[in-house]
């Protein structure tokens, strides 16, 4: 008989941007057996601010839809979105947590929890992002006493564009950015491929490696009680 994981351990219900390719395949590889994602969108096409913030109009009601499969958290996850501003986070939170009765979290709580658990303050930040996604990111992060030492961006508009970026493109901005001090390396965005990088980054730079989507799984994990190593993720899917 042909094994089907039901998430009978836990279902994480995840809110999505609406033109992400990416997030749900690494996010699925990421989970341990017995734990079920279960995702809905939300609309988001570009990167310009009134688009960002568009993107969580229909929270609520697209919240209410995820609870009916009664998940044990849901999650809001999109970077840019999330770290908009130091205090968008928790708004995008509390407004789910309201629509639901439901535990709650997002992107940027994830991001910090990881930093956090890695006890890592000055980070090396490579995003696909335009200038002011970056730019807001990098004050969000210094908002919660984290400094961006050195980094990259790399100018894509879209989620679908990001979908496109070659892996190797990604490692070489790393590569190239890399300087002196970091003490983790943060590769953001939930729709590009970042995922298969992440060993290998560690590997080379001598440094813990987190990107959006493995920060979620774990943190989103954790929340739910389960502590679970998940190998060939970076240190901190290994973490118990």
């Amino acid at each position: 008989m042909t094994a089907i994981d039901y998430g009978d351990r836990a279902r994480i219900g995840l809110m999505v941007p609406s033109g992400n390719q990416v997030c749900e395949a690494e996010l699925h590889a990421m989970m341990p057996p017995g734990v079920a994602a279960h995702v809905t969108r939300l609309e988001l096409r570009g990167s310009s601010e009134p688009e960002l913030l568009r993107m969580i109009d229909g929270l609520e009601a697209a919240a209410r839809l995820l609870a009916d499969a009664r998940p044990a958290l849901i999650a809001f996850h999109c970077t840019a979105v999330s770290t908009f501003a130091p205090e968008m986070a928790g708004g995008i939170t509390a407004r789910i947590g309201a629509a639901t009765g439901l535990p709650a979290t997002g992107t940027a709580e994830a991001i910090l929890a990881a930093l956090a658990a890695l006890r890592a303050r000055r980070v090396l930040l490579v995003t696909p992002y335009i200038a002011p996604v970056h730019e807001r990111e990098v004050a969000f992060l210094a908002a919660h006493g984290i400094e961006t030492v050195g980094g990259a961006m790399m100018g894509v508009n879209t989620n679908a564009e990001m979908a496109l970026i070659p892996p190797e493109r990604i490692a070489t901005a790393v590569r190239d950015a890399a300087t002196g001090g970091a003490e983790a390396c943060f590769v953001s965005c939930t729709a590009i491929r970042s995922a298969p990088l992440i060993a290998a980054l560690e590997a080379e730079l001598g440094l813990p490696v987190i990107t959006s989507n493995q920060v979620m799984a774990w943190h989103a994990l954790r929340r739910c009680g389960i502590a679970d190593a998940v190998p060939g993720f970076g240190r901190l899917m290994a973490m118990g």
